[in-house]
């Protein structure tokens, strides 16, 4: 019998032979009818590498399968069904080279669950980027190919755009004797209006409408102009008919098509009516200058402020600046009882950051502090710097003895750690009449303060986490460096999303991307109703460091004005579908990444695959000197080193220069929301987590699973399990004592080979995100509660005291661990050093390190030390 097998099966393969590909199908049984477990063979094909074609370019191939003896007999029949020529907007771009083969050295994975693990992979794609652009020879475009140089990371998509600019002349209404004329342009089933303008016979609107060129259905394109009638229906006026065929094309970089004036028409077009229009139509794709300020088709059922959240745009974080106040002394300072001694302290206020100095130990009149508080600003400097003194009455009272308000452009910016001259400030006494009288004569006997107050421009402000930053310049334009490279992006699309609102009695999902690097950020245009959106969207940034992180996140939009209103009290959040970093010291130069991302979000039930991102990624290197000289340098400006932060500082500062950032991205339009802002600088980062602090206790114990294996390798050495190797060690171990000269050169030998083998399955794709390595997987449903528990804890009682005696419990292990590694540390150092050296060889090194002259002392690290911080680890691929 000839079964007919009416599926279509298509399995990806990784080749790492390409000589040829064996294929065995197999007939499967049901388990009642099996006479035998397992599968009955029915033969096998094998077929040479050469002849796999480009996807896309497959035909149906009929092979006879083949028995298992050495020698069988059988003609290959070969049917071929026929090709269809592809269009000319699916021209696929030139092959520079051959296609690099993924390597893997990662573990084994049980089959069990090798289709979790695929799923959460990262995986290659094979996109049609750079595209030719159709009809090359039509309108003004002529000659030969031409490619877009702007945008050829992305796939193109072609629109329709109508550029409505004004009209003239416009007959006015019979019965009102004015005209509230608006365009209506129609295409198909879509629509596009204008807003209409009340009583102007000459309007003007400027607005720009896009039609995707893969959901046209019609041939004839209308732009019609109607009176708004605020009580019937609205008046009919004249239109404007195109044929979409005569079309131009306009092609990046030529200037934008010229409006022109055309003659408004009756409704059937054969007749002129009163009144002109302007107008602009062409054929374009996202490349456009005017794609980003367009209306969009597919965003039809958007209205009101709506419009507005839904179009693509690039922001630029605020510039930030340290602001240290050096509060000094204060002199004068008489509290309203005259015969108590003040408790004194300063309070310093600049918008929602309040810091406080010491009460002075000293309780006098002239107290003496010299403490620096430190503040976040941002350009341009709105908030105002308000200094209060005040008086520790009572531990629950404190009153104000005298306070100044200062505007930030007052004080100095300096670049370095030299020294700001101090000023003395008078201070006004709190409630004195507000009559001029009344303050000249407070000012002639006020308190003074002393202060020496600067804006910090050597100083790089953390606005994200410290482990994933994407900057790493100083505040001050003057020390720039010039950029080392240039980072492209091309956001194509998502896959597989989940819904995650429900809208008309059904799952919905209204997805755009937010991509962060340095002090820009960009946001694509949102997709409506699709668990596959595509944006097809490039961006380019300055790279001034290569060990820096370039953020993306996946939000699903919830202020569109017509999706379902959030619960009353609360006001509607967008949502958070996913996240990726990339890291790009892992990058290869001049070299394209195309590749799908698995979207991956830790909830309280366990970790969820949200769908996948799909993007093309390319670092280009502008000088290779540069690029090795960074690697020298230390990760922050100096300032860091020289005058460096507490942690706590750093800590306390980093939060406000994220809620500065938050805020003003919030005020921009389209507003970049808090939400997204808190989710792509990673706000909860310093929580503590216990699954983190497992994951990063494994991560230690991997690091030391070499030296196990080689232990365990010279443990099978002393035991002779292999003699052959036994004997070389042996023949090794007696050269290098007579001959101890070598050591060093076998060494370094040794490791340049082994360097040259692992060279070969280095990585060929950017980490991600590793659901095992986070300790994602087999974590305890309550360990993830306590992660997401509100701080301070919300939790019960009971709840709590478990949690702290697991933590304890924790604890005492660690405790334990780190005992005995001192402890095996410090015998190592007594029996190695002490030992093996002279005692006055030892003294002398140590006394001479520490007794060098200053000229070889430098706050600064080393260069081998920032060389070693600098390398890429493990941290880009936790949750």
């Amino acid at each position: 019998a000839e079964p007919e097998l009416s599926q279509r099966t298509s399995t990806p393969l990784r080749i790492t032979n390409c000589y040829s590909i064996w294929m065995q199908p197999s007939l499967g049984l049901p388990r009642e009818e099996r006479p035998i477990p397992g599968q009955k063979f029915l033969g096998r094909e094998r077929s040479p590498c050469s002849n796999l074609v480009k996807k896309g370019e497959e035909v149906h191939q009929t092979y006879p399968l083949k028995k298992k003896f050495l020698f069988c007999e059988g003609t290959k029949q070969l049917h071929k069904e026929q090709v269809h020529p592809q269009p000319m907007n699916s021209i696929k771009r030139r092959q520079r080279g051959a296609p690099v083969t993924m390597h893997s050295v990662g573990p084994q994975v049980h089959p069990s669950s090798q289709a979790q693990d695929e799923d959460y992979n990262l995986r290659e794609t094979d996109p049609q980027l750079g595209e030719r652009w159709p009809n090359a020879r039509r309108g003004w475009m002529s000659g030969g190919e031409r490619f877009s140089s702007t945008h050829d990371l992305v796939e193109q998509m072609f629109y329709l755009y109508v550029r409505v600019v004004k009209a003239k002349d416009l007959p006015p209404s019979i019965l009102t004797s004015s005209c509230d004329p608006y365009v209506e342009v129609k295409l198909g089933n879509y629509k596009g209006r204008t807003k209409h303008i009340e009583k102007k016979t000459n309007p003007e609107w400027n607005q720009v409408y896009a039609f995707s060129k893969d959901r046209i259905q019609s041939s004839i394109l209308e732009v019609i102009v109607k009176d708004k009638d605020m009580v019937g229906r609205d008046d009919y006026i004249g239109r404007v008919a195109f044929d979409l065929n005569e079309v131009p094309t306009r092609v990046p970089p030529d200037s934008p098509l010229a409006p022109q004036w055309y003659r408004l028409e009756d409704r059937r077009g054969e007749g002129r009516v009163r009144g002109d229009i302007m107008l602009a139509v062409w054929m374009g794709t996202q490349a456009d200058e005017a794609f980003s300020e367009a209306w969009h088709s597919d965003a039809a059922t958007v209205y009101g402020e709506g419009v507005f959240n839904v179009r693509s745009k690039v922001y630029v974080s605020p510039k930030l600046w340290y602001l240290r106040v050096n509060v000094i002394e204060a002199q004068d300072v008489i509290p309203s009882d005259r015969n108590r001694l003040p408790e004194v302290f300063v309070k310093a206020q600049m918008g929602s950051q309040v810091l406080r100095t010491k009460i002075c130990p000293t309780r006098t009149t002239t107290p003496l502090w010299n403490e620096d508080l430190v503040f976040v600003a941002a350009e341009p400097f709105e908030e105002m710097l308000t200094i209060t003194v005040e008086d520790r009455v009572h531990p629950s009272k404190d009153e104000v003895l005298g306070k100044i308000t200062l505007p930030l452009t007052l004080f100095e910016k300096r670049l370095d750690h030299r020294p700001v001259h101090s000023r003395w400030f008078n201070l006004e006494k709190f409630g004195f009449g507000m009559m001029e009288a009344d303050r000249r004569n407070e000012l002639k006997f006020s308190s003074r303060i002393h202060l020496r107050i600067c804006l910090e421009g050597g100083y790089h402000v953390l606005d994200e986490s410290t482990m994933y930053s994407s900057d790493q310049r100083p505040t001050a334009r003057q020390l720039w460096k010039q950029p080392v490279g240039i980072l492209e992006v091309g956001i194509l699309g998502a896959q597989g999303l989940l819904p995650m609102k429900m809208r008309d009695g059904r799952g919905s999902t209204d997805a755009y991307c937010v991509a962060k690097y340095g002090q820009k950020w960009v946001r694509t245009r949102t997709i409506l109703d699709t668990f596959s959106p595509k944006w097809n969207e490039q961006y380019t940034w300055e790279v001034y460091d290569p060990c820096t992180v370039i953020t993306l996140g996946v939000f699903d939009n919830c202020h569109l004005g017509g999706g379902e209103k959030a619960t009353s009290g609360t006001a509607s959040r967008d949502s958070r579908i996913g996240k990726v970093r990339i890291r790009l010291s892992t990058l290869e130069a001049h070299r394209i990444y195309t590749h799908s991302y698995p979207l991956l979000v830790l909830h309280p039930h366990g970790v969820k695959k949200m769908g996948d991102l799909q993007l093309a990624v390319r670092f280009t290197s502008l000088s290779l000197a540069n690029m090795v000289y960074i690697y020298g340098q230390p990760l922050l400006p100096k300032m860091h080193y020289l005058r460096p932060f507490t942690i706590n500082q750093v800590e306390s500062l980093r939060y406000q220069a994220m809620n500065i950032v938050a805020v003003r991205l919030g005020r921009a339009e389209p507003p970049l929301r808090k939400e997204v802002v808190e989710y792509m600088l990673d706000v909860d980062s310093h929580m503590w987590s216990m699954r983190r602090s497992k994951a990063n206790f494994f991560r230690i114990m991997s690091l030391f699973s070499g030296i196990i294996t080689m232990g365990q390798w010279f443990s099978q050495v002393c035991h002779w399990k292999n003699p052959i190797t036994s004997i070389l060690v042996h023949i090794l171990f007696l050269i290098l004592i007579f001959y101890p000269e070598l050591i060093l050169p076998t060494l370094f030998l040794y490791m340049f080979l082994i360097g040259l083998w692992n060279y070969r399955f280095r990585p060929r794709h950017p980490p991600h995100m590793d659901t095992k390595l986070s300790w994602a997987e087999a974590v305890h449903p309550d360990e993830l509660d306590e992660e997401f528990d509100t701080f301070p804890t919300s939790r019960s009682h009971d709840v709590v005291r478990m949690r702290y005696d697991r933590l304890r419990s924790v604890a005492g292990r660690i405790q334990t661990v780190v005992g005995d590694i001192a402890t095996q540390g410090e015998s190592f150092c007594s029996a190695v050093v002490l030992y093996a050296a002279p005692p006055r060889v030892v003294a002398m090194v140590i006394g001479l390190y520490y007794l060098r002259h200053p000229k070889f002392r430098s706050k600064l690290p080393s260069v081998p030390s920032n060389f070693f911080k600098r390398l890429p680890a493990r941290t880009d691929s936790m949750l």
